[in-house]
Order: C-alpha cells, then sequence, then structure tokens
C-alpha cells in the first residue's frame, strides 16, 4: 500500500487493524476529522457514544468506501439516491435512506432509518477500502463542541490512547450536507457545502429542514451545536460596533470575526482580537472551526461575530454559527 497524503502505510494498516479488533480511530475526510468505529460491532459503537458523551439515540453517520457497498446497508436503493451518488460521491453529502435488517441500533439511534456518505478525503478512502466494510464516524470531539479540521484539534479533545491519523486541514471545514430520501420528496436536514439548488439541480425539489412532517434525527440539529467554551454572539455590522465600543470602555476582552476591516478602535484597545474572516463562503467555512478553537484559547470574555450574507453559499456557515452562539442565548 502506498502512502497517501500523510498518513503512511504502517499508519493505514495500524488505523484498520484496531478497528478490526473494536478499537476507535480517528482520520481525516473533507469535512471534518471523524472518530471511526465497526459499524458492524455494536462495543465499537458504544464506545463512539461514550468517547463522546453523545447521546445514544442520536444516530451515527455511515462511511462507506463505494456507492456499490449501500445495498448492504439500506432496505432499498431508490433512483433518488443512486442520481445523488452519482453526482457527488465520494464528497460531502449525507443521503438517510431506509435501514437493511440487522443494520445496528447503536449505529441508527434506534431509527428506523440509516445515514451513509462516502468521504472524498484519501486517507479515508484508503482506510475504508482496506477495511472492507462500513465505519461510523461522527466528528471527532466531545460532543455539541466545536468540529475539528486538524488533526491537532482531535489530540487536543482526546489526549490520551486514541491513534490519530494526520491529514492535513480538511478542505471542506463544516460536516456534510444531508439530505432525507424516506418520502416521497426529499427533505434537507443540515445545509453544508452541497448547496439545496445543487440537489435540486439533481433530483428535483427539495424540501426544507423546517418544512411540515416527521423527520428523522441526524447530527448536529440541535439547536445549541458547534460551541466553544466562550460565549458566542452572533450581530449585524451596526451593533457589533456598539458592542465593541462599550467592551472598549469597560476594559473587557473580546474577540471578534468578521469580514470587514477592522476599526480603528482595535489598533488603540489592547483588550481586542481582531480575526478578519475571508470574503468567500467556502474560504470562511473551511477556516470556521480552527478559528473559534484559536479565539476559545485567548481568555477573552467573549466571542463577537459579525453576522454572514443572507445568499444561499452561505447557508451552511449560517447554520453553524446560529448554533454555537445559541449554546448561550
Amino acid at each position: 500500500m502506498n502512502a497517501v497524503a500523510g498518513a503512511s502505510p504502517a499508519d493505514i494498516d495500524a488505523a484498520v487493524a484496531a478497528l478490526r479488533a473494536g478499537e476507535l480511530v480517528a482520520f481525516p475526510t473533507e469535512t471534518v476529522y471523524g472518530l471511526g468505529a465497526d459499524a458492524r460491532n455494536p462495543a465499537a459503537l458504544r464506545k463512539v457514544y461514550a468517547m463522546k458523551g453523545r447521546p445514544s439515540t442520536h444516530p451515527l453517520i455511515l462511511h462507506l468506501a463505494d456507492a456499490a457497498q449501500l445495498s448492504q446497508w439500506v432496505a432499498a436503493v431508490p433512483p433518488a439516491a443512486q442520481a445523488l451518488a452519482a453526482r457527488f460521491w465520494p464528497g460531502p453529502l449525507t443521503v438517510v435512506l431506509p435501514r437493511a435488517s440487522g443494520v445496528l441500533d447503536e449505529l441508527t439511534g434506534g431509527q428506523d432509518s440509516v445515514a451513509i456518505r462516502v468521504p472524498a478525503h484519501p486517507i479515508a478512502r484508503a482506510v475504508l477500502a482496506a477495511f472492507g466494510s462500513g465505519v461510523a464516524a461522527p466528528s471527532a470531539n466531545r460532543y455539541g463542541r466545536v468540529s475539528p479540521t486538524r488533526a491537532e484539534h482531535v489530540r487536543e479533545e482526546f489526549p490520551q490512547g486514541l491513534l490519530v491519523l494526520e491529514g492535513g486541514e480538511c478542505a471542506v471545514g463544516l460536516e456534510s450536507t444531508i439530505v432525507s430520501l424516506l418520502d416521497a420528496e426529499p427533505r434537507l436536514l443540515r445545509p453544508g457545502a452541497i448547496t439545496r439548488a445543487q440537489l435540486e439541480d439533481v433530483i428535483g425539489p427539495v424540501l426544507e429542514a423546517g418544512a411540515p412532517g416527521a423527520a428523522p434525527r441526524v447530527p448536529g440539529s440541535t439547536a445549541q451545536h458547534y460551541a466553544p467554551q466562550t460565549p458566542v454572539s452572533v450581530l449585524g455590522t451596526s451593533d457589533l460596533a456598539r458592542a465593541l465600543t462599550d467592551a472598549a470602555a469597560r476594559g473587557e476582552g473580546i474577540a471578534v470575526m468578521s469580514r470587514g476591516a477592522a476599526p480603528a478602535i482595535s489598533a488603540t484597545s489592547p483588550t481586542l482580537h481582531w480575526e478578519h474572516m475571508p470574503q468567500s463562503a467556502p474560504d470562511y467555512a473551511r477556516l470556521l472551526y480552527a478559528t473559534l478553537r484559536r479565539l476559545d484559547k485567548l481568555g477573552v470574555s467573549r466571542i463577537l461575530i459579525e453576522r454572514v450574507p443572507a445568499g444561499i453559499e452561505w447557508d451552511a456557515v449560517r447554520d453553524r454559527l446560529s448554533r454555537a452562539a445559541a449554546t448561550f442565548a
């Protein structure tokens, strides 16, 4: 086996051996780093919930090496799933389908559906291909906290006893788009790099996540999620300016994430840290979690984030920011 993007053959072999032994392995995907376990091993899956502190009713996303493996995990593969797989896999898209007989409750959170994707990162693909079966891999962080986009983030979350495959910075930086294909009309359950418009180009109309009707539980759908330890507020430009003035007057330590230029007050206030964020949605998304993690270490009292634009390409970023801020509302 050849080395793949930072992981040696020995690293990948060790990861596969650990998975087969029922142990957990952290590995990079194009979205975030995942905490992997053998999806056919109930004890290994229970270790994932325990390590993350995650409720056992929250399903895990199943990662496969190839769409051809779908039939082993789902009751049926509808035409919409085939079309989405052909267009977006490997890539940052998760589809929710009726689970096949024998799929574990520990994987699905006790639901009759299973969430599946085929990742694009070469290390993830190498591990999955060598393992030969499905790997459950939620984000490799404590439940509700900021997802890891670098190996060092995983080691910060789990400093001991976890094999972490090095794969550099994740190219996408936000979790996958999730679309449910359980009903006649597809439903977007979590926005990601693949937008609703892109889905509709392939399979026609897609309902919004909040549209009427039952929807399965999926990762990252709780109101409070993706949050640092430091309180977060998302503000419009004028409200942000007022908050900065007030904070400077009180000598309060503040960190700011903004696409705009730093105001003059940032140069004179020793308690203000200004983080200039990219103008484009993909670049902003790629840096979002790493930036939140870095600001969380500064010891400031608050992180203020300037509201991002309203365009559809910003849906995933807005979603993550609103859930991070909701924790402290």
